[in-house]
């Protein structure tokens, strides 16, 4: 947790724009419906070849997530680790190689063969996009935080849940696991009081160049 009495002082201003919000909407139900169609032969490479490493196991990996205001949700991915990933964490905590309330290992062992390749290029994060047409997220946005990182969160860390958590946002495309904790939420706060369409569009774009690529993920 950080101690940052001043942070704890600058609250951000949220702006309610009812049309930004309709409009972002309908992207997220076109743009996730899209996606599942043209992708749909990529779901299923990889379901298989996750069967084929590990048959006894999940092709799917839910987890609780926390949502816009506190809310939390069942956030769906592709199975990357191993069946017992959560229960192996705890043994893992003194490894992070990230600062704050976030857990990341670029090595992590838990981490199977495919799960590695589906991790590199995003693609185990793919499932999220029926979650945006759930409502729980949207296309752009904050990354939707574990219930036990938000109870590491300061006031100010806090601000980050005043909006819809997001598939990508400015995090992503700046760095990812390259950038620390304390950045992703200045980087996050600067999202949610200049967002707009033209800044959704950017980041969708960005992200598009670099979903097979490996930058920044582990």
């Amino acid at each position: 947790m950080r101690e940052d009495v001043d942070k704890e002082e600058n609250v951000i201003s949220v702006s309610n724009n009812m049309s930004y919000e309709i409009i972002k909407r309908l992207i997220d139900i076109i743009g996730a419906s899209i996606g599942i169609i043209f992708l749909s032969i990529i779901f299923l490479i990889v379901s298989i070849a996750i069967k084929i490493e590990d048959p006894k196991g999940p092709i799917f990996f839910s987890q609780i997530r926390v949502g816009k205001n506190g809310k939390e949700f069942k956030m769906y991915k592709f199975r990357s680790m191993v069946t017992d990933a959560e229960e192996k964490l705890e043994q893992l905590l003194q490894f992070n190689e990230t600062t704050g309330a976030m857990f990341k290992m670029k090595y992590d062992p838990r981490v199977t063969k495919i799960g590695r390749f589906v991790r590199k290029t995003s693609i185990d994060e793919l499932p999220q996009l029926l979650n945006v047409l759930r409502g729980e997220m949207s296309l752009v946005g904050p990354r939707p935080p574990l219930p036990r990182e938000v109870d590491l969160y300061t006031k100010y860390d806090k601000q980050r849940l005043l909006v819809t958590p997001g598939c990508t946002g400015l995090w992503q495309i700046s760095g990812r696991s390259n950038i620390g904790f304390t950045q992703m939420v200045e980087l996050d706060l600067f999202y949610i009081e200049h967002k707009s369409l033209l800044l959704d569009m950017k980041i969708i774009l960005k992200t598009c160049f670099l979903f097979l690529g490996s930058k920044g993920a582990f």
